[in-house]
């Protein structure tokens, strides 16, 4: 049985603690506005624009939830020599997080995705970016940086988005270095790279992740058919913990070849955009505090949802996050 105390006291524990996050970073832009009429133009609505707003994306979302819960990020990643690329730059220097991860590339831009919400909805999504890989140069300078402070870390995340950053050398390389120094290692994958994380300390995809990274033909609407492909990606990338995320029926976290299912907290669902970067933070947490795995994926599955409870991508709330876990898991 968890108690009060434990929880507080795992909550606590973050507070001391410094976490690697290497991925695609990018900056996420957001026109709102209301709806009222369709265009006389094409068949589409006119969103008239009442606030306009910018927010670090990407893993650089995934640092900001790090802090949020208490903790030190060190964001170690791309961006460009652009106007973007800047404010990113500036935003990160204004509310305390590390910068001398962040590496420049002229060669690219900054990803940046724009979303126009109408009527508190997501009417479109507009992306501007490259997504081919990285160029060597830029890579040893990215993993000269993360040898130096590798050391210092208490876990590495991985947030891949396929814009180019993580290649196979870099992701082989780096998980090297943390085996090498005992230090967990988590990602967040995408289909590109799905299989290139072998020998990583925990895989977290979605459900359409997973399916999509084995080719399978099942949907995994049922325990049979989502057991049988945690075991099979165990298997193939040699990795003992899986935490597989389900939306609406919560989470299933493989460990020592058995799966244990927790089902989704009901929520007012209003926005699932950066749930995912809320799960892998607090799960990297508990991996660095050696919290065990079936809590670690009950406090992340309760962080996911509660993240989407808010319009847009936001990081997620260190004080109503413990509260409900004293609520929900005590």
């Amino acid at each position: 049985m968890t108690t009060e105390a434990t929880i507080n006291r795992i909550f606590e524990s973050f507070a001391n603690q410094r976490i690697l996050v290497v991925g695609d970073l990018m900056l996420d832009a957001y026109y709102f506005g209301r709806v009222d009429r369709i265009s006389p133009e094409a068949p589409v609505p006119i969103v008239s624009v009442t606030r306009k707003d910018r927010r670090p994306g990407g893993a650089a979302n995934v640092a900001i939830n790090i802090q949020a819960l208490g903790a030190t990020p060190i964001l170690c990643s791309v961006r460009g020599n652009d106007v973007e690329g800047e404010w990113l730059q500036h935003h990160f220097t204004d509310h305390g997080l590390e910068t001398s991860g962040i590496v420049i590339d002229s060669g690219r831009p900054t990803t940046v995705k724009t979303r126009i919400i109408g009527n508190n909805q997501q009417v479109l999504r507009v992306d501007e970016e490259t997504t081919r890989t990285i160029d060597k140069t830029i890579e040893q300078q990215l993993l000269s940086v993360i040898k130096g402070l590798m050391p210092t870390v208490g876990a590495v995340v991985f947030e891949d988005y396929n814009k180019g950053l993580l290649s196979k050398t870099l992701i082989s390389k780096v998980i090297r270095m943390a085996r090498d120094l005992g230090i967990p290692t988590l990602v967040d994958p995408k289909l590109e790279h799905f299989l290139d994380y072998k020998g990583v300390t925990l895989f977290k995809p979605n459900r359409k992740e997973i399916i999509d990274g084995l080719k399978l033909d099942s949907e995994l609407n049922d325990r049979a058919s989502i057991n049988e492909a945690l075991q099979m990606l165990s298997g193939k990338l040699g990795i003992e913990h899986i935490l597989l995320t389900l939306s609406q029926m919560g989470v299933a976290i493989y460990t020592d070849g058995q799966t244990n299912y927790y089902p989704a907290h009901e929520r007012k669902i209003l926005d699932v955009s950066g749930a995912g970067d809320s799960v892998i933070s607090v799960a990297a947490l508990c991996a660095a505090v050696g919290v065990d795995w079936q809590m670690t994926a009950r406090l992340s599955n309760l962080a996911g949802g509660l993240v989407c409870e808010r319009l847009g991508v936001v990081p997620i709330d260190r004080d109503v996050l413990l509260e409900q876990a004293i609520h929900e898991l005590s």
